[in-house]
């Protein structure tokens, strides 16, 4: 299985790799569209910040192919925002896969959401053997708002689209890679898809 890594200058790329090998999947991190294009799956992750990293994505017509891939794509944190309409960092906007808009968590609370949380009301194939209110491991200042393609909630401060699908496109808002047993299985059913 070709699975692709999808690079534009956004952090965490080392622990995705990491995490595949584990599942004797050996990814190749590219920003190359045919290398891309023709990868089984595609994994778009990051950690970083919104504008930045869309005028590197905007730099390689990468902005223009993701939307358009028809092969399982996951994005992971920054990545979900990225797949998003518009993001409220640096007032960005954003792929457009998923109609959503991300927004900055209210100031009263501890920000960034950092450290373990549940999530609940799972729904969808990335969930399989996944039991609803698991622990994952979650690090960001800004969340996708709920949507009709949510198909996971966690609730930090509001309540938040902790994954999302639409078609061949998923989304994770927290980090499968560093989430244990339960991060395993769901990038194992990603790539089972």
């Amino acid at each position: 299985m070709k699975v692709a890594i999808i690079k534009y200058n956004a952090g965490n790329i080392h622990s995705v790799r990491l995490a595949l090998q584990r599942l004797q999947i050996n990814p190749f991190v590219t920003d190359d569209p045919a290398l891309i294009t023709s990868a089984d799956k595609v994994i778009f992750p990051g950690v970083g910040e919104a504008s930045t990293a869309m005028d590197y994505l905007k730099s390689h017509h990468l902005d223009k192919l993701i939307p358009e891939l028809k092969q399982p794509v996951l994005g992971i944190c920054l990545g979900l925002q990225l797949m998003c309409e518009w993001s409220e960092e640096n007032n960005t906007d954003c792929l457009g896969i998923f109609p959503a808009k991300v927004i900055k968590f209210p100031p009263e609370g501890k920000v960034p959401h950092m450290g373990w949380n549940t999530v609940n009301q799972l729904q969808g194939d990335l969930f399989n053997n996944v039991d609803s209110a698991s622990y994952v491991y979650f690090v960001h200042s800004y969340f996708a708002e709920k949507i009709p393609e949510t198909i996971a909630i966690t609730s930090y401060l509001t309540d938040f689209s902790s994954a999302m699908c639409i078609n061949n496109f998923y989304a994770v808002q927290f980090h499968p890679e560093k989430s244990g047993v339960i991060g395993e299985q769901i990038m194992r059913n990603f790539l089972n898809l």
